[in-house]
C-alpha cells in the first residue's frame, strides 16, 4: 500500500508548476542578471546612427518622422526596420537622451521574450520543466548580451517578440483540427500580422516560416501524408513576405555598399567561413568565453579547420537525421539552429566581420530545446541520478549568471568594449580604431596614436585612419607630422569624400604659414560641400590674413548661414568690415556678439572702440 502524498509537497508541487508563477520567476531571473545593462553608456560603433545624433529618432514620434521610417534607408543604417525606428524615438520622447531609458527597454524585451519562448514551448509540447529550462536558457546566456546592452541591437529583442508572439498565434490556430472556424482564422491572421511585424524590427526574421514547419515536424506532428500539401499551402503568405523583406534587405544593403564584394571575400572563402563559423558558435555555446565585437575575418582559414568544422557540421546533421523517430526534438532544434543561421552565416558577407554574437538570439533556441529535451529524457529514465541532474542544472543556470554578468561590464563604454576585443582576438582593425577614438575623446593622445598605429600597421592605407592620426597630431601641435598623415589621407581617400580632410589640412597649413596653399585646400574642400561646417570661416579667415576683404567678407557671411548663432565669426565680420569702412556694419556685428557672449570681456571693449571712433 503506497503512503499517501503529504498535502503540503503536493501544494509545493503545483505551485511551482504553475505557469504564471513559472513566468514570473523566469522573468525576474533575467531581469536580476541583466540589470547591470541598464547602466551602459551609448557605443559609438552603430548608435550614434540609431540613437543619440539621428535627428529623426531625437525628434520623436511624429507624423513625419513615422513617414521617414516607413519610407526611407539610412545609408550608414542599410536596413529597412520601420518599427525598430519608430520604438526609439518613443525611447527619445520618454527619456529624451539618456541611454538608461534604451538599455532598460531593451531589457524588458528580452525578459518578455524569456516569458513568451516559455508559453509557446509549454503550449505545443504541454510538457513542463523542459520548456522552463529552456527558456531560463535563453534569458541567461551571455551570448545574448549584444543583443540585449546595445542599443543599436533593440532589433533584435523587437523582431523576435514579434516573431515569438506570431508562434505562439500559430500554435492556437493549429488547436482546431479543421482550421475552418472564425477563431482559427483569426489566429492565423495574427499570426501573419505578428511576423509582417517581425520583419519591419529586423529582416534575419525570414526564416521563421521554416521554423513553422520543423514545428509542425514536431511536436505538433502535423505531417501526415494528406495534410502535408496543406502545411506548405498554409506557409505561402509567409514565405511571400519573407521574399518581399529579402529584396527589400538586398535593395538598401547595397544602397549602403553594405555586401561585400565577390572580389574581396571570393565564394570558397565564404564557404569555409561558413562551416567555421557554425564550429564557433557552438563552441561559445558550451565553453561562453572570449566573446568580441566585433570579430576580424581572418580571409582563409587553416584548413584542417575548415575539414573539422565542416565533419562537425555533418556528423550532427546525419545524427539528427537518423535518430529523427527516437528523437525528434534534436532533429527540429539543430535544423532550427542551422536554418535560421543561413541569413547570416555569411555565405553573403555584409561587412567585414567573420561571426557576431547577436547573430545567435533567435537560432540557439534550437540547441537550447536539444540540451533541454534530452536533459529531461535523462531524468524521466533514471530515476537514480534525478537529483545529480537537477543540481548540474541549477549549477548550469548559475554559471550563465555569472558569466553574463561578467560580459556585460565590457558594454559600459567604447573603452572597455574595445580594449576587451583587441584582447581576445588577433589583427582586429576595427576594434583598434575605435579604442583609437574614445582615446581621443578622452584626451588621452599618446593611447590614441598607440590604437591608431596599430591599425595601420595592419591597413596602411585606410583614408580615415590617417585622417585621425592627423587629427590626433594636430591636438598635440605637431603641424608638420599632421601634415603628413593628412596628405596621406587624401591620397587614398575617394574625390567626393575628402572634404573633411582638405578642410584641415587647409587649418595645419595655417597653422605653418603657408596661406597660399592653405586657401587652395579650403577652396577645394567647399567645392565638393559648399556647406561643409567651418570651411566658409577657414577660408576668410585666410582671405583676410592676405588682405583680400571683400571676398573674405562673403565666406564670413556663408559662414553666418550655417552658424548664425556663432559670436566669433560675427566678431570675424565685424573686423573684416570695418577694414572695409563699413563701421556701422561692423558694429552691428559686435553688438550681436556681445548678445550672444555678454561675458566676453574682449568683445565688449571692441565694441565701445568702435562705438566712440563712430561718433
Amino acid at each position: 500500500m503506497s503512503t499517501p502524498e503529504k498535502p503540503v509537497a503536493k501544494s509545493l508541487r503545483d505551485r511551482f508548476s504553475n505557469p504564471l508563477i513559472i513566468s514570473l520567476l523566469l522573468a525576474a531571473m533575467t531581469l536580476t542578471v541583466y540589470w547591470p545593462a541598464h547602466n551602459c553608456g551609448f557605443i559609438d560603433y552603430d548608435d550614434p546612427i540609431y540613437f543619440y545624433k539621428n535627428k529623426h529618432v531625437l525628434s520623436g514620434l511624429t507624423p513625419e518622422n513615422i513617414v521617414w521610417a516607413f519610407s526611407s534607408i539610412d545609408k550608414d543604417a542599410p536596413t529597412w526596420h520601420p518599427l525598430t525606428w519608430i520604438s526609439l524615438m518613443i525611447d527619445a520622447d520618454l527619456f529624451d537622451k539618456n541611454p538608461s531609458g534604451p538599455h532598460l527597454v531593451n531589457l524588458l524585451f528580452h525578459a518578455a521574450n524569456v516569458v513568451l519562448l516559455f508559453l509557446l514551448l509549454r503550449l505545443i509540447t504541454r510538457r513542463f520543466w523542459p520548456c522552463a529550462v529552456t527558456a531560463a536558457l535563453f534569458g541567461l546566456h551571455p551570448l545574448h548580451v549584444e543583443s540585449v546592452a546595445w542599443i543599436s541591437e533593440r532589433k533584435d529583442v523587437l523582431s523576435l517578440f514579434f516573431g515569438l508572439l506570431a508562434l505562439n498565434f500559430y500554435a492556437r490556430f493549429v488547436e482546431d483540427p479543421k482550421l475552418q472556424t472564425s477563431k482559427s482564422r483569426i489566429f492565423y491572421f495574427l499570426t501573419l500580422t505578428m511576423f509582417a511585424c517581425g520583419l519591419m524590427s529586423k529582416p534575419l526574421l525570414v526564416t521563421l516560416p521554416f521554423v513553422m514547419l520543423l514545428l509542425d515536424f514536431w511536436p505538433l506532428k502535423r505531417f501526415k501524408d494528406p495534410t502535408v500539401r496543406r502545411l506548405l499551402l498554409e506557409k505561402i503568405p509567409f514565405f511571400f513576405l519573407s521574399a518581399i523583406d529579402c529584396i527589400i534587405t538586398v535593395f538598401a544593403q547595397e544602397k549602403g555598399n553594405a555586401v561585400a564584394t565577390l572580389s574581396r571575400f571570393p565564394p570558397g572563402m565564404r564557404i569555409e567561413n561558413t562551416f567555421v563559423s557554425y564550429a564557433r558558435y557552438l563552441e561559445k555555446t558550451f565553453w561562453p568565453f572570449s566573446f568580441a565585437n566585433p570579430y576580424p575575418h581572418p580571409g582563409w582559414w587553416p584548413v584542417w579547420l575548415v575539414i573539422l568544422s565542416a565533419a562537425l557540421f555533418l556528423v550532427c546533421s546525419i545524427a539528427a537525421i537518423y535518430f529523427v523517430k527516437k528523437f525528434p526534438f534534436a532533429f527540429v532544434g539543430w535544423f532550427w539552429f542551422a536554418g535560421t543561421f543561413v541569413p547570416m552565416i555569411g555565405l553573403v558577407q555584409v561587412g567585414g566581420a567573420a561571426m557576431a554574437d547577436r547573430y545567435t538570439y533567435l537560432p540557439l533556441i534550437g540547441i537550447f530545446i536539444v540540451l533541454a529535451w534530452m536533459g529531461a529524457a535523462a531524468f524521466d529514465r533514471f530515476k537514480f541520478f534525478r537529483p545529480a541532474i537537477v543540481i548540474f542544472t541549477l549549477l548550469i543556470f548559475a554559471g550563465l549568471s555569472f558569466r553574463t554578468r561578467d560580459q556585460i561590464r565590457y558594454w559600459q563604454n567604447d573603452g572597455t568594449l574595445f580594449s576587451h576585443a583587441m584582447a581576445v582576438t588577433k589583427n582586429n582593425y576595427v576594434a583598434a580604431v575605435n579604442l583609437g577614438t574614445w582615446y581621443s575623446k578622452q584626451g588621452d593622445t599618446k593611447k590614441t596614436l598607440d590604437c591608431y598605429d596599430r591599425a595601420l600597421r595592419m591597413n596602411p592605407n585606410d583614408p580615415s585612419v590617417l585622417f585621425d592620426v592627423g587629427n590626433a597630431f594636430a591636438k598635440l601641435g605637431l603641424w608638420d607630422e599632421a601634415i603628413h598623415d593628412y596628405r596621406g589621407a587624401l591620397q587614398f581617400a575617394p574625390a567626393d569624400a575628402s572634404a573633411d580632410i582638405l578642410n584641415n589640412l587647409g587649418l595645419a597649413l595655417a597653422q605653418e604659414q603657408q596661406f597660399a596653399e592653405a586657401q587652395t585646400n579650403f577652396e577645394a574642400a567647399l567645392k565638393i560641400d559648399p556647406k561643409l561646417p567651418g570651411a566658409h570661416n577657414n577660408l576668410a579667415t585666410i582671405l583676410f590674413r592676405r588682405g583680400n576683404y571683400t571676398e573674405a567678407a562673403q565666406h564670413f557671411y556663408k559662414a553666418l548661414e550655417e552658424t548664425p548663432d556663432n559670436p566669433q565669426i560675427l566678431v570675424n565680420l565685424g573686423e573684416t568690415l570695418l577694414h572695409l569702412g563699413k563701421i556701422d556694419a561692423a558694429k552691428q556685428c559686435y553688438e550681436e556678439a556681445v548678445q550672444l557672449a555678454p561675458d566676453n570681456v574682449k568683445f565688449r571693449k571692441r565694441l565701445q572702440f568702435i562705438q566712440q571712433h563712430s561718433n
